[in-house]
């Protein structure tokens, strides 16, 4: 935690870390947790990037972060494109532990291995998603 607060050190605006399990793409076999999660509470970073869709992450772990957090409900493992309520539906899940106010979604990180269409159709997934959580939560 001291690397990443003497990192951001004067920095102003919105800070980000972004934890990254390896791309998709290359990487198959990922944990489904992260075991430094918690400590990441005392970083000075105002948002917290977490990959969890292509590692179906346990997001109760998120429960005890008092951050922002950015959470990867689109997979970059495959060239499927998720549907809109399937993405929903994992928007629902962050939300069981999260506040929608401090939840931001994304994509998993990795999107440059797959093809334009793909990369656009999981964006629009993501997008339209959003949409559906976004109207029940209104």
């Amino acid at each position: 935690m001291k690397a990443i607060n003497r990192a951001l050190q004067g920095i102003g605006g919105t800070t980000v870390v972004h934890l990254c399990f390896g791309y998709a793409a290359a990487v198959k076999d990922k944990p489904t947790g992260y075991s430094f999660l918690p400590q990441l509470a005392d970083t000075t970073a105002s948002q917290i990037s977490i990959e969890a869709a292509q590692p179906k992450l346990d997001l109760s772990v998120l429960r005890n972060l008092n951050k922002t957090l950015m959470v990867g409900v689109i997979d970059l493992g495959n060239e499927k494109i998720e549907s809109a309520d399937e993405v929903a539906k994992r928007i629902r899940a962050a939300l069981k532990h999260v506040p929608a106010e401090r939840l931001v979604v994304a994509p998993d990180c990795g999107m440059k291995y797959l093809t334009r269409e793909a990369a656009f159709g999981k964006l629009k997934a993501l997008a339209e998603g959003a949409a559906i959580v976004r109207k029940e939560l209104s």
